[in-house]
């Protein structure tokens, strides 16, 4: 121990000031990132507990993840908790009420006394209690995060009985757009709930798509081209499947349907048809008396008794009015977009195996008598109509054979379980940086300094062009004049010598010292040269 501190107290004595301060650098960025990992590693996974709660409402929820020394995050509007603890406080919080998203329900009603209440504080009360209580029953669809009730109900008055309550709905959804059956439903429920209210009396407005229009206001029909498509594919398929078999037919069905609205009105009138609505008779009679005689023949006459009579005339009157009304036809059509325009209908069946007196196995077309049998039946099940221009397409041909399916892959003995992705990240950044930084940091700088630290005198000589084998320099037989060592005089006392000038003398002194090297060196020549032979 004593030692590996010493050793590492000479390189750190050995470097200069630049070399202190990379190594100073690296150690701390090594220091800081296991740091960061190691607490990254130690946070638990979090996991969404609540999202879109008003303010008062996060609040609670908060309140009580902190009297339960829960650990949370709020980010934005939406608070995390623990995943192993997630769904344990959902159960716990809801058992005390939490989140309450709506408004007080009927309970209202109970702080309500009769003592000092008014007809018109009982009806607010009344009212704000069943929006509460519906909010809280639309909440109980999943689909909807938030919800809001307002229902209009017009004062009681004696001669304005023909008022109608209306309501409204005000929802946020959790996937950003409610359904039209969702909405419908909704109008159901609200109506219901209140006497006298229509399912369209109720306006459901969603936060992102704005106002829903409800059955009336939607002039387009539910079906659809594809759907439509889709139920004459279906069909036909089925009853070829009887047939042909399953799988030995191919249905292609295209719709074109009618994309326009269209409203006619239309008012007719028929001369020919009257008829009496009323008829008023009137009948007047009379009669009238004079004094006096006309001047007739008679009066001209000798003994004339027309003279001492008198006048009389009497009249009578009959009057009949008949009112007669005209025929009249009124008539409204409507044509909404949906309605079937032309349909094409293209099959496509399997032929049949032909078996030849060889043996062979061939696929042919089927018989033209089945296949208009087969058009019969797919003409009547999609409902085609020649007159208004459908069209259908059956044809036989051989089918491609199926490629053979692989085998289920089995499960191995090295097949891993549940693999943490973090985790693993984690660990492999760490892995990476503390690599880095051993190798191109500390590694060349720790090498550097200790080829300096080592003395030039206890360098081991070797010959001109020597090679290393381990970790000792051998000899390899070659001698360059060009880079052999100045070598300085050896201080040997009364024997020193200054070879420095002759290469030969060199050469000498090496295998004088280096004798066995050299042995070894001249019987590799000489096997070389026998091999060559």
């Amino acid at each position: 121990m004593e030692t590996g501190v010493q050793n590492l107290w000479q390189i750190w004595m050995g470097l200069d000031g630049r070399k202190r301060l990379v190594v100073l650098g690296a150690t701390l960025a090594v220091f800081m990132t296991v740091l960061g990992m190691s607490r990254m590693a130690g946070n638990p996974e979090m996991s969404l507990l609540y999202a879109g709660l008003d303010s008062a409402a996060a609040g609670d929820v908060i309140a009580a993840l902190d009297a339960r020394s829960a650990k949370y995050e709020v980010r934005g509007e939406a608070i995390f908790v623990d995943s192993t603890q997630r769904d344990t406080l959902r159960m716990t919080l809801a058992a005390e009420g939490l989140p309450a998203n709506s408004g007080t329900g009927y309970e209202l009603l109970d702080s309500l006394s009769g003592f000092g209440t008014t007809a018109q504080m009982f009806d607010a009360a009344y009212w704000r209690a069943k929006e509460g209580e519906l909010a809280r029953t639309i909440l109980a669809n999943p689909q909807i995060r938030a919800a809001r009730v307002h229902i209009a109900q017009a004062p009681s008055q004696p001669f304005q009985r023909a008022i109608k309550p209306s309501a409204s709905v005000t929802i946020t959804s959790v996937g950003g757009n409610l359904p039209p059956l969702q909405a419908k439903a909704l109008r159901h429920i609200i109506a219901a709930s209140v006497p006298g209210m229509t399912p369209d009396d109720v306006a459901v407005i969603d936060s992102v798509a704005g106002l829903i229009p409800s059955d009336s206001d939607i002039s387009a029909p539910n079906v659809t081209a594809d759907s439509k498509a889709a139920e004459i594919k279906q069909n036909v398929e089925r009853l070829l499947a009887a047939r042909v078999g399953a799988g030995k037919a191919v249905v292609e069905v295209a719709v074109d349907v009618v994309t326009d609205a269209e409203s006619i009105k239309q008012r007719t009138f028929d001369p020919q048809g009257r008829v009496a609505i009323s008829t008023e008779n009137t009948q007047q009679s009379g009669s009238s008396s004079q004094a006096g005689s006309d001047v007739t023949v008679a009066s001209n006459l000798p003994n004339n008794a027309a003279n001492s009579g008198s006048g009389k005339n009497e009249n009578s009157e009959s009057r009949e009015r008949v009112n007669y009304e005209v025929s009249e036809t009124n008539r409204e059509l409507i044509k909404a977009p949906g309605a079937v325009r032309k349909i094409s209908v293209a099959v496509l069946v399997d032929g049949v195996s032909v078996t030849a007196a060889d043996g062979t196995v061939s696929m042919q077309p089927r018989p033209d008598a089945e296949l208009a049998t087969l058009s019969e039946l797919v003409s009547s099940a999609a409902g085609l109509d020649t007159s208004r221009g459908d069209v259908l397409t059956l044809k036989s041909m051989a089918f491609e054979p199926l490629p053979a399916g692989g085998e289920a892959a089995a499960a191995s003995m090295f097949t891993l379980g549940a693999i943490n992705v973090m985790g693993l990240v984690q660990t492999a950044v760490l892995a990476l940086v503390a690599l880095v930084l051993g190798l191109f940091v500390i590694r060349p700088i720790l090498t550097s300094n200790s080829r300096a630290a080592i003395p030039q005198a206890a360098a081991p000589r070797a010959l001109p062009g020597a090679g290393t084998v381990g970790e000792g320099p051998v000899l390899n037989g070659e001698i360059d004049d060009g880079f052999l060592p100045a070598l300085a005089i050896r201080s040997g006392g009364a024997n020193a010598v200054a070879d420095e000038g002759d290469p030969v003398s060199r050469l000498r002194r090496l295998i004088d010292e280096r004798q066995s090297e050299s042995v070894e060196i001249l019987r590799g020549w000489m096997e070389y040269e026998e091999e060559a032979r």
